[in-house]
């Protein structure tokens, strides 16, 4: 298990090289750069700047060179610790991206151990208790949450907590400790106000893990081993749980890699409405802008969320299912 777990490690990095190579061109697909975005700001506001001091603008930003040499630049950056400058917020990337990242991966985490947890006890009682009145209420919570958008319940639970509790929430913090240092009350704030991202963003998770987690149960409680075990007098709650249960969560573990950057990208508007410090608002802000190295940053974060959850993955599952070997 250590050699293969090495193994894997050993691969994240010709990958994230070979993803940082992808993203850096793709940042830069679209027509034009940051300069011609902030030109095109300028004369809209009856600004304009001649050929030559848009040339200085963007000899300063380094947008002259080629783009592999902005690339190389860039990289040789990012192992020492600087992710570039950002041209829009005028401040190097690893100052701006620091707290939001670590916010963010506070609130994905929270999130994806919510979903898990609750859909895992939801789906085992629903597929162990068919056709029940719990079975048909937790099928009913399940579709009102996969059609719900979460910017829309983000909304609704916002409207509620302000008409009932006179609750008005305005983002992971209060407004005494949106701008103070950390420290034991400015986190104890924040456990505070995590609940409402967490609930919005776990609720589609949940609602689609609890029909997999149903689905998969109630296939392997069919099969024969089932009905020869239960008939040899073993208790259903341990017939149920060594076997069967394995079987079915593997759909859980199998998409952690692909579901820790979707909470992440995928709830740009629900950050917006919510007021979250995260790196949702601020990506999408640097992709409008073009700030290449600012969005560059954050969508190699996201890959290596994704490649790091893919590792996680493959460790689960073959410690869940037998049947996979290391080689």
């Amino acid at each position: 298990m250590a050699s293969y777990i090495v193994k894997r490690c050993l691969y994240l990095v010709p990958t994230l090289i070979a993803i940082s190579i992808v993203v850096f061109i793709v940042i830069q697909l679209p027509p034009g750069d940051y300069v011609t975005t902030y030109v095109m700001r300028l004369e809209q506001e009856g600004v304009s700047l001649s050929q030559h001091q848009i040339d200085q603008m963007r000899e300063m930003y380094g947008l002259d060179k080629p783009m592999h040499i902005r690339y190389l630049k860039w990289m040789a950056g990012i192992f020492r610790g600087d992710f570039g400058f950002s041209f829009e917020w005028n401040r190097p990337v690893a100052e701006l991206i620091g707290g939001r990242l670590a916010l963010t991966v506070a609130v994905s985490l929270t999130s994806l151990i919510f979903t898990w947890v609750v859909s895992f006890v939801i789906g085992f009682y629903s597929a162990t208790h068919q056709y029940s009145v719990g079975d048909y209420l937790a099928t009913f919570i399940g579709f009102i949450g996969l059609a719900t958008p979460n910017f829309m319940l983000a909304l609704v639970l916002m409207w509620f907590a302000y008409s009932r509790f006179g609750f008005i929430y305005g983002g992971l913090f209060s407004p005494e400790y949106a701008m103070a240092p950390w420290g034991m009350g400015k986190f104890f704030d924040m456990l505070k106000n995590l609940w409402l991202p967490v609930l919005v963003i776990g609720t589609s998770g949940t609602a689609g893990q609890i029909r997999i987690l149903r689905a998969n149960l109630l296939d392997e409680l069919a099969k024969p081993y089932v009905t020869t075990a239960r008939a040899k007098g073993l208790s259903e709650i341990k017939l149920v749980l060594k076997y069967p249960v394995r079987i079915a969560l593997i759909p859980f573990v199998s998409t952690a890699g692909w579901r820790l950057s979707s909470l992440v990208s995928g709830s740009v508007v629900t950050a917006t409405v919510l007021n979250l410090p995260t790196t949702g608002p601020m990506l999408l802000a640097a992709l409008k802008s073009q700030d290449m190295y600012l969005a560059g940053s954050f969508i190699l974060f996201l890959s290596l969320l994704t490649v790091v959850g893919t590792l996680l993955s493959d460790i689960l599952l073959a410690a869940l299912d037998p049947r996979i070997r290391y080689q």
